[in-house]
């Protein structure tokens, strides 16, 4: 079955960190550009970060940049994106998806451009 799955999510206070996981399943992770979303509520899916195929690249919406790091392991067909200082508007549901492509391109941080497997998502709250 080819799937997604993050993991990793949780209740952190500010300042503190977390590393989300995405395992493939079905599928070569490192065979696409793979991007990390959040949700909060009330509000649409937003670009985090994307790296493309073999890490070719990465890519960091401004206002993770130099907080979150998206990284592999593929040795067991995962990502991660660790993330540092995290802030209450970090709050939100995280999705990772496979792009279909090997690149993130420009429009990397669209959730409706190009993506074309989700997970199911983790949730990160971050409260005092």
């Amino acid at each position: 079955q080819v799937q997604l799955v993050e993991s990793g999510g949780g209740l952190v206070q500010p300042g503190g960190s977390l590393r989300l996981s995405c395992a493939a399943s079905g599928f070569t992770l490192d065979s696409s550009a793979i991007g990390w979303f959040r949700q909060a509520p009330g509000k649409e899916r937003e670009g985090v970060s994307c790296i493309d195929r073999r890490g070719g690249g990465t890519y960091y919406a401004d206002s993770v940049k130099g907080r979150f790091t998206f990284s592999r392991d593929n040795a067991r067909n995962t990502k991660y994106l660790q993330m540092n200082s995290l802030r209450p508007e970090d709050t939100a549901v995280y999705y990772c998806a496979r792009r279909g492509s090997i690149f993130c391109g420009t429009r990397w941080y669209s959730a409706a451009h190009g993506y074309n497997l989700w997970g199911q998502g983790t949730q990160v709250t971050v409260s005092s």
